[in-house]
C-alpha cells in the first residue's frame, strides 16, 4: 500500500497478462519504492542515477509519491530537483575527469549514449551551451548524454549547474503541482503524453525568450 492506502498500479504482467520485457519490469521495479517507506529515498537515488547511467526518468515515481502523499508533493519535487542536478554534477565530472578510462563502458551499455550523440552535442554547445543543458533537463531528452558530454567537451560548469536547476526544477515541480492540484486523472494524462507535453512546454518557453531577444 501506498503512503495515503493508494492501490499499486498493476505490473506489467498484470496489465497485459504475460511475461513483461526488462524495460517494463525495470519501470514497475522502480515504481514499487512508492508503496514502501523507503519512496523519498529511492526518488533521490533514481533521480541522481538517471543523469548519469540509469536509464528511466524518475517522473513515474514522482507522480506515484505525490498521488500517495499530496501534501507532500513539493518536497517530492524539491528531492528529485537536487539529486538529480547533483547526478548532473556527478556526471559533468565523469566527462572531464574520467571519460578516457569510462567511454568505451558507456558507449557500449549505457542507452543513448552513443558517439554520434556527442558528436549532435558537441554542435548544440557551440552555439547554444545554456539553452542545449535547459532543453535536455526539462524534456524526454536523454539528459545523460548532455550531462557527461558536457564534461567530455569542457563546458562552463556554472552554466552548467545553472541550467539543470531551472529545467530539473521546472520538470519536477510543474509535475508535482499538477497532481497536487488535480490529483488521479491529471496523473494518468501526464503519463500518457509525458512526452509531448515536456517538447511542447520547452518549445514554447525557448521560443518566448528568443521572442524577446530578437523582437524587443
Amino acid at each position: 500500500m501506498s503512503p495515503e492506502g493508494e492501490t499499486p498500479r498493476p505490473t506489467g504482467e498484470d496489465a497485459a497478462g504475460g511475461r513483461p520485457g526488462p524495460v517494463r519490469r525495470l519501470y514497475d521495479w522502480m515504481l514499487h519504492w512508492a508503496y514502501t517507506p523507503y519512496g523519498t529515498p529511492a526518488l533521490a537515488v533514481l533521480a541522481l542515477a538517471e543523469a548519469s547511467f540509469f536509464p528511466l526518468p524518475p517522473d513515474p515515481l514522482l507522480m506515484a509519491l505525490c498521488l500517495g502523499a499530496a501534501r507532500r508533493s513539493f518536497r517530492f519535487a524539491a528531492v528529485a530537483t537536487a539529486a538529480s542536478v547533483v547526478g548532473g554534477v556527478v556526471g559533468y565530472g565523469i566527462g572531464a575527469l574520467a571519460w578516457e578510462a569510462t567511454g568505451d563502458f558507456f558507449f557500449r551499455y549505457v542507452p543513448g549514449i552513443t558517439p554520434e550523440a556527442f558528436l549532435e552535442v558537441q554542435t548544440l554547445y557551440d552555439r547554444w551551451d545554456f539553452w542545449a543543458i535547459f532543453v535536455a533537463g526539462l524534456t524526454p531528452i536523454p539528459y545523460k548524454v548532455f550531462t557527461i558530454s558536457a564534461g567530455v567537451f569542457d563546458l562552463d560548469l556554472a552554466v552548467f549547474v545553472l541550467a539543470s536547476v531551472v529545467s530539473r526544477g521546472l520538470r519536477f515541480f510543474a509535475v508535482a503541482a499538477l497532481i497536487h492540484r488535480f490529483g488521479r486523472p491529471v496523473s494518468g494524462f501526464i503519463d500518457r503524453y509525458f512526452n509531448f507535453l515536456t517538447l511542447l512546454f520547452a518549445a514554447l518557453l525557448v521560443g518566448g525568450f528568443l521572442l524577446v531577444e530578437f523582437v524587443l
